[in-house]
Formats: C-alpha cells, sequence, structure tokens
C-alpha cells in the first residue's frame, strides 16, 4: 500500500501553499464522514472502529508520514481492501487539497478548536438528520445560523433565490453537482426538508458588503461583468444576474465570497460543474475568461451590493 501510494503520487502536483481558506469546511467534512471511524480532537475513536482490521488510524498521530501529493492520493483514492472509500466524487480536487490542509493542522488542534470548525455555535448533528432543527444544524455548520458561511469557500445563502438554492440541493442530492462535502450532507438528510432549508435560507436577511473601494482590479472586473468579452463570445455578467426579478434560477452573486466566485467560475471553465438546467451557458462564458479575468470580475461582484 505504502509502495503504491508513493508511486502514483509522484503524478500529483501539490499546490505552495495549501489551500488553507478550505480548512472550515473540510473539518465540517471530516466530522461528518472520517471521525466517525478515525476520531477526532475531543472525539476518540469509537469500539467498532478500534475492531476493524485493518484498524483505521488516528490520524493525528500518522499524517506526518505522508507528504502532502500521497495524502492527496489517499483522500482522493481511498485505501483498497480496508473501510477507506474514495472521495465522494473525482471531479472536485480542490475539495481534496482543502482536506489535505485541514489534516496537516489536525496534529496540534485542540478540541474546542476543532469542533468551533467542525460545528460552528451549535451542537453537533445526527448523521441522519430527520427532523428541521437537525436539518439546519447540518447546514449551518458550514454556512452559519445567519446564512453569510464560515470561509471564503462557502458561499452566501442569506438572502439566495429560494428556487436557486431548492435545484441546487437537488443536483447535488441526484449526484450531477459535483461536490464531496455538499452531497454526503444533502443525502443524509431527509429529501422532505430540502424545500423549507431553501425557503429558510432565502428569507434571511443578508448582511452589507464592507468592502466598498474600487481599485483597478474591480474595474476591469465590472467592465466585463457590464460589457463582457464580445470578440471572445463571453457575454455580460450582469445580463443574466443584476436584476432580482430575472429568472429565479439564476443565483445572486452580489457579495459572495471572491473566492467562491472564482473557484465556481473555474470548475466551469473546466467543465466539472453541471447539474443545472441552464449549467452549459455558463460553461460557455467562462471557457474564454483567463485566471485575471476570473480575478476581477469576482473581485467586483464581491463587493457589489445587492438589489432587490
Amino acid at each position: 500500500m505504502r509502495s503504491a501510494v508513493r508511486t502514483y503520487a509522484l503524478a500529483v502536483d501539490a499546490p505552495d501553499p495549501l489551500p488553507k481558506e478550505g480548512i472550515q469546511p473540510a473539518a465540517g467534512h471530516f466530522a461528518r464522514g472520517c471521525a466517525i471511524c478515525h476520531g477526532a480532537p475531543g472525539e476518540p475513536r469509537s469500539p467498532a472502529a478500534l475492531a476493524m482490521l485493518p484498524q483505521p488510524p488516528d490520524l493525528s498521530r500518522v499524517v506526518g508520514q505522508w507528504e502532502d501529493a500521497e495524502l492527496f492520493r489517499i483522500v482522493k483514492h481511498g485505501v483498497r481492501f480496508t473501510g477507506m472509500p474514495a472521495w465522494p466524487t473525482q471531479a472536485r480536487d480542490d475539495e481534496v487539497w482543502s482536506m489535505v490542509a485541514f489534516l496537516r493542522k489536525l496534529p496540534t488542534m485542540e478540541g474546542t478548536a476543532y469542533r468551533a470548525l467542525a460545528y460552528g455555535d451549535r451542537p453537533a448533528p445526527p448523521m441522519k438528520p430527520s427532523r428541521f432543527d437537525e436539518a439546519l444544524a447540518e447546514c449551518t455548520r458550514c454556512h452559519g445560523a445567519d446564512g453569510m458561511g464560515y470561509s471564503p469557500l462557502t458561499p452566501v445563502l442569506a438572502g439566495q433565490k429560494e428556487g436557486y438554492l431548492v435545484e441546487s440541493l437537488n443536483a447535488y442530492l441526484e449526484r450531477q453537482r459535483p461536490s464531496g462535502m455538499m452531497q454526503l450532507s444533502v443525502q443524509a438528510t431527509d429529501r422532505a426538508l430540502l424545500p423549507d432549508l431553501a425557503r429558510h435560507f432565502a428569507s434571511l436577511p443578508r448582511q452589507k458588503v464592507l468592502g466598498t473601494a474600487k481599485d483597478e482590479r474591480v474595474r476591469e472586473g465590472e467592465q466585463i461583468a457590464r460589457q463582457g468579452r464580445p470578440a471572445l463570445k463571453v457575454p455580460a455578467c450582469l445580463g443574466c444576474h443584476q436584476d432580482a426579478a430575472r429568472n429565479p434560477l439564476y443565483p445572486v452573486l452580489a457579495g459572495q465570497p471572491q473566492a467562491y466566485l472564482a473557484r465556481q467560475l473555474l470548475l466551469f471553465r473546466e467543465g466539472s460543474r453541471s447539474g443545472r438546467p441552464f449549467s452549459h451557458l455558463m460553461v460557455s462564458a467562462a471557457e474564454h475568461l483567463s485566471d485575471a479575468d476570473i480575478e476581477r470580475v469576482s473581485a467586483y461582484f464581491s463587493i457589489l451590493p445587492r438589489e432587490d
């Protein structure tokens, strides 16, 4: 196993630095999908895990034995002939790297810090939420009780369009929109509760955007958002995303975290984000955006106040 991991990891290019902005959502996923076997700070491994052959290790003690690329290989593909599964989707390497970043912090993490990352300010939700309050606790571990999110890679749900949220949850449930982190949470939740969750977050008031300064990067992003890149067949973003009265399945982008918006545009450009009736429009629009264009337009929308 060690030889195989070491060999396959030779083809993996590890980012430097690791994406620390993904540590919080990775902690939430770890609490749901990993801690049951491996334990966590302040949460020992279960007797059932200790009776398994081979026994799932206490990761805080062994992650130091592996290089970043090797951890990536293990997390993404799992370990054969053991209970260690592959990542729920093979289309989201970005999520796997976030988990590697979290694992690097695990050996020095105290129980209090872990619980704050994994559960926010609420008790740990059950593994199979069946009531609305339980399902809400599953959501708020990453999105917060106010719906504003705890990390730069977590979207703001407060005030988002209800139709878009329902459609997104169903896409995760049916594995049409890939995300290992979201798929586990949504699939564990009673499907009948998904519309109620969407309605709840859509009804939450959105906090005002604090940053309003327009630097050159934001001004260039605004130009793309308003005019597009006609020569490259990139349409103006605001043609679909500006007016709250437009198609209810088009999400509100104003005030979303810059890192989240950039990540989604990259996924569209790679063809890794799908699952919605209009996904092909975004794939076509993002195809001709450069990395710099994505950074600029994401910066612009991140400081744009929402127009209700």
